[in-house]
């Protein structure tokens, strides 16, 4: 098959995670950069990078680059491109529209501009516009202009990678699932000693480490990617990849997952987003205080994303709340290793303990810290 290049986007932060999770598949990197990964491969690949990856966005298929400095520019640029290779008047299609130090200043404005290029040109081969549906499209155009380079883009993916299909009530403050699967990563757990979240929410820390330990791809839970609605999708391909994906998995792991919260609600929402996801086997969760935690024994991980000003609780009863986590970490974690994701470094001293490692993320435009801590 023809080998072509992609584009991985990843949330700021997660980018050589990603990287590695390319090499555990076998596809060729051929950079790392900000944002997100280049591999090059053949249609199996990029199947596979939708199917098998946990902490990319989406997988974008460059198709036009030009450079561009005025709006005829980007018209003629983009009217360019063999559309009736990727889109029918029988398709619907949306454009998203991203920009960054270019002469062009308004992303709303991009993207209407190649809508109506895109539009133009498939009139002009099947005397037909397709319809724009930006909720739903069939085809999701993606437009980036970088310092007056324009890259044209068709987004395989279609919905974004972290709705895995799983999570139905997210709770007061969700936390996506690229990212949980990015915090299990960095945990180092390998699957063999337990996993604790004692504030799991809605339980998508341990559903993730449960799909990784048992080797589970979290795309076997979406119904349908947008390539799956492209002219020319291989049909037969993808079901043998599927097929050999579920046929890896894993019906046990050796180290046992436990998700804990004190609402009885984001519990139960937690247990059925296990069920829905396939591992409600392998993780256990239960309503209890993170002030009553009582882990199994050790050795073993904490992974766990407190409340942290952003939509919770005022700053002064976080502080309370810190100081108690750091209590529990001491007086009931010994022989663990605790991982904690705050988007709040003021809260973390109040936890008292010295972190081991502080690693920066971002959940959404949060800047974070993930603070390991060694509790001997």
């Amino acid at each position: 098959m023809d080998q072509k290049h992609f584009f991985a986007t990843t949330a700021k932060g997660l980018e050589d995670i990603l990287a590695e999770e390319f090499m555990q598949l076998g596809i060729a990197v051929t950079s790392v950069e900000k944002g997100g990964v280049r591999f090059l491969g053949d249609t199996a690949a990029w199947y596979r990078a939708n199917l098998w990856l946990r902490t990319a966005q989406r997988i974008l298929m460059p198709i036009a680059e030009f450079s561009c400095t005025t709006p005829k520019q980007l018209y003629d640029g983009v009217r360019s491109v063999n559309w009736p290779a990727h889109l029918t008047p029988d398709m619907t299609f949306a454009v998203d529209g991203k920009l960054r130090d270019s002469a062009l200043t308004h992303s709303g404005f991009v993207a209407l501009k190649t809508k109506d290029a895109i539009a133009d040109a498939m009139r002009d081969c099947c005397d037909r516009r397709p319809n724009v549906d930006t909720r739903d499209p069939d085809l999701r155009v993606n437009v980036h202009l970088f310092r007056n380079h324009c890259t044209v883009s068709l987004d395989t993916s279609g919905t974004g990678l972290d709705r895995r299909g799983y999570r139905m009530d997210t709770g007061e403050a969700p936390l996506r699932e690229t990212l949980a699967a990015a915090l299990v990563y960095l945990s180092g757990w390998d699957g063999k000693v337990p996993l604790v979240d004692p504030m799991c929410g809605s339980g998508t820390i341990p559903i993730e480490a449960s799909l990784m330990a048992s080797r589970r791809p979290p795309g076997l839970m979406r119904e349908r990617y947008g390539f799956h609605r492209w002219p020319g999708f291989d049909r037969p391909l993808w079901s043998k990849l599927v097929r050999e994906a579920k046929e890896q998995v894993a019906p046990n792991i050796p180290g046992a997952v436990f998700g804990q919260d004190v609402s009885a609600r984001a519990i139960a929402n937690a247990c059925e987003n296990s069920k829905k996801a396939g591992v409600d086997a392998l993780v256990t969760f239960k309503k209890g205080d993170m002030l009553e935690l009582t882990p199994p024994s050790p050795p073993g991980i904490l992974v766990f994303n407190p409340p942290y000003g952003v939509r919770l609780g005022e700053i002064e009863v976080l502080q309370l709340l810190y100081k108690k986590i750091g209590d529990v970490l001491k007086q009931r974690c010994t022989g663990y290793t605790a991982y904690l994701l705050t988007g709040n470094p003021e809260l973390s001293k109040w936890i008292g303990l010295k972190a081991a490692r502080r690693v920066v993320l971002f959940n959404g435009p949060i800047e974070c810290r993930l603070l390991k801590y060694e509790l001997y």
